[in-house]
């Protein structure tokens, strides 16, 4: 576990140097202060939660000091550790028996990192026993089908593909019937990253999603979003986009490792109370981690260092 919280504490360390780190001397041991709580709210709006959740937590830790009667400083660390960790939901389990195949349909925007994790995915799913099918409906990117392709060939995942420019809807469509006629487990399918501005990207990935409740009842199962940790506010109004297009059960953050804006995590889960599933810590396949709570707010907070 400690080596866990250690690679979670490395992957942040931009976030908590650039933003959270000053906490270590707005903590120190001056009394609670009116400007506390303006340098506060100040931190926690430059590590990207937002407006909304940081006025949240601002009122629910000022209502904490009086229950409590704070007066130091110093004893904010604790508190503000358990407000942040309660703002998180815990990892739901996901029970990919309940449908053979188990269709999850991957989205996001250009450049989120979404090929990249459907391959990282299709990695661990298989190495714990299960029989995965990679669907490489990126049809618009050459290089998309290519980069899947690859990853399938090096990790022995069968990848099935479309012509270039081809419908995606009839490669998820194909792709869920050879799933069914080979008897994998899971299907993960990677679609073209779309701006979440444009009608028309948007409408197609609706459609997308209907041909695959036509291949098989009931699907797709898991609709994931791939989110770019770096982009921070601007992944939340990505997040809402996506979320009314085609009703998003989860998110996987990327680049966490590379962004200093770590705290748009936590902007997500209220604004939107989609569950964060995975994190990218890094360039590796297993650097994709289930996403942890704890090791994610302890990584953020400078008392771990």
């Amino acid at each position: 576990m400690e080596n866990l919280f250690d690679k979670w504490k490395q992957s942040l360390d931009r976030t908590r140097k650039v933003t959270f780190g000053r906490i270590a001397t707005l903590f120190g041991a001056s009394d609670i202060t009116s400007d506390t709580w303006d340098e506060l709210e100040t931190i926690l709006i430059q590590a990207d939660l937002g407006l909304d959740t940081t006025s949240s937590i601002i009122k629910s830790l000022q209502k904490k000091v009086a229950d409590n009667g704070l007066t130091h400083s110093s004893e904010l660390q604790a508190c503000l550790e358990e407000e942040l960790l309660g703002r998180l939901s815990p990892l739901p389990v996901i029970n990919f028996s309940t449908a053979k195949p188990f269709i999850i349909l991957l989205v996001g925007v250009n450049g989120s990192g979404k090929t990249t994790t459907a391959a990282k995915l299709s990695k661990q799913f298989s190495e714990s026993g299960h029989h995965v099918l990679l669907a490489a409906a990126d049809t618009y990117r050459a290089a998309a089908v290519d980069q899947l392709q690859v990853w399938g060939d090096r990790l022995k995942i069968p990848v099935i593909t479309g012509q270039p420019n081809a419908d995606p809807g009839s490669v998820a469509y194909d792709s869920v019937q050879a799933s069914i006629s080979r008897g994998t487990d899971i299907v993960i399918i990677d679609t073209a990253g779309r701006l979440h501005t444009r009608y028309n990207l948007m409408e197609e990935l609706k459609k997308v999603y209907r041909v695959v409740g036509k291949a098989l009842p009931g699907a797709p199962h898991a609709i994931w979003l791939v989110l770019d940790a770096t982009t921070g506010q601007n992944a939340l109004q990505q997040a809402r986009s996506f979320k009314e297009a085609v009703n998003v059960t989860g998110v996987i953050i990327t680049k966490l490792d590379s962004s200093a804006r770590g705290g748009m995590l936590l902007a997500i889960q209220k604004e939107l109370n989609l569950p964060i599933l995975y994190a990218g810590l890094g360039e590796k396949p297993e650097d994709l981690q289930v996403f942890n709570r704890e090791a994610y707010i302890k990584g953020l907070l400078p008392s771990n260092q």
